[in-house]
């Protein structure tokens, strides 16, 4: 047996997502309730599909202010980062058959209060913990959701294995995501073998891979959360090849500034959210999909591009910057706690 190095130790970071921007700092706010709109809540209907729909131009957006908000990872603050244009900041999802409530993390905390969340994923998650309304918020940093094992050959992905998950019990809401580490080789890979049903492998398909890995933690998840409230975040889509979009192949996110038009992606779905629908739908336990994939690719315009943390020396279009498409994933996911 080697030693496990899953990453799955709990870290409390003062930077978030800006599900729970809500800490005061010089006594100024970055959370985003300060022009909710109450009577919108009453609009979502418990038919509505809060995942169809369309980006709007908003002049109201963003929902919060970056320079006053002490929590968001530089790397993300691509105004801080010199990014020339704002008029990413503002686009409102709007579900085709209802409006979703302005998202307010006090009224979001105090819904929470007394509860333990744990967010498990890569860096498409983050955490904090905020006392003022008893809600304890941590991520457990976990690029697979299985393990990862040290041994003397070297370290080797275990499809088959989810140990670190004893990490996961005793909370009241748990919400997972991975993805984008499947698909890393050469040096950013960081496993040197696989295995897969007791066998080592040099590689295999990738999304094979993934397949088999979210089928264990779907078994992991049906035989121990118990009463725990189960989401799972969707796929995150990148942006490097503009025939996903309609436009040239060597185009990438470099230099988009608007949402693609409509409700639909000219490049349809990328492989893995099929893997995702398929491996929830033969689940025994109830695990609520958060599915941003679709709304998500029309916003090619919402990465940091070349404004992140490594400048002009690189070109992200796989995170978000912030403030940005992320805060919608936020107020989907307030949207569904408020109506159920």
């Amino acid at each position: 047996m080697g030693k496990m190095l899953n990453g799955f130790g709990l870290f409390v970071y003062a930077v978030l997502i800006p599900i729970l921007l809500l800490l005061e700092h010089e006594n100024q706010y970055c959370f985003a309730g300060v022009l909710e709109k109450k009577n919108n809540e009453s609009q979502i209907g418990t038919k509505c599909d809060l995942f169809d729909g369309s980006w709007v131009y908003d002049d109201t957006y963003p929902l919060y202010d970056t320079s006053s908000c002490p929590f968001i990872d530089r790397e993300f603050d691509c105004q801080k980062n010199g990014r020339p244009d704002n008029q990413y900041l503002k686009y409102r999802w709007k579900p085709k058959g209802c409006a979703l409530p302005r998202f307010n993390g006090q009224a979001f905390l105090r819904r929470l209060k007394g509860k333990k969340i744990l967010f498990v994923g890569d860096s498409l998650s983050y955490n904090q913990y905020v006392a003022e309304y008893e809600v304890s918020v941590m991520f457990s940093r976990n690029k697979f959701l299985v393990d990862l094992v040290q041994t003397k050959e070297g370290m080797v992905l275990n499809l088959d294995s989810i140990e670190g998950g004893k990490l996961w019990k005793g909370y009241d809401m748990l919400i997972f995501n991975t993805w984008h580490w499947w698909l890393h080789t050469g040096r950013d890979q960081p496993w040197k073998y696989i295995e897969s049903g007791g066998k080592i492998l040099k590689d295999m398909d990738r999304l094979a891979a993934f397949r088999e890995g979210l089928t264990s933690w779907s078994k992991w998840v049906d035989s121990n959360v118990g009463n725990t409230k189960v989401f799972f975040q969707g796929i995150s889509p990148t942006h490097f090849n503009g025939e996903e979009w309609g436009g040239q192949k060597s185009a990438n996110c470099i230099g988009q500034t608007q949402p693609v038009n409509g409700s639909t992606y000219p490049g349809g779905l990328p492989p893995p959210a099929a893997v995702v629908h398929e491996v929830l739908n033969k689940m025994s336990q109830p695990v609520t999909l958060l599915d941003i994939t679709l709304l998500s690719q029309l916003r090619k315009d919402g990465h940091p591009s070349l404004y992140g943390i490594v400048g002009k020396k690189g070109n992200d279009c796989s995170h978000w910057c912030l403030a940005g498409v992320p805060d919608t994933w936020n107020e989907l996911f307030y949207a569904i706690l408020v109506t159920t």
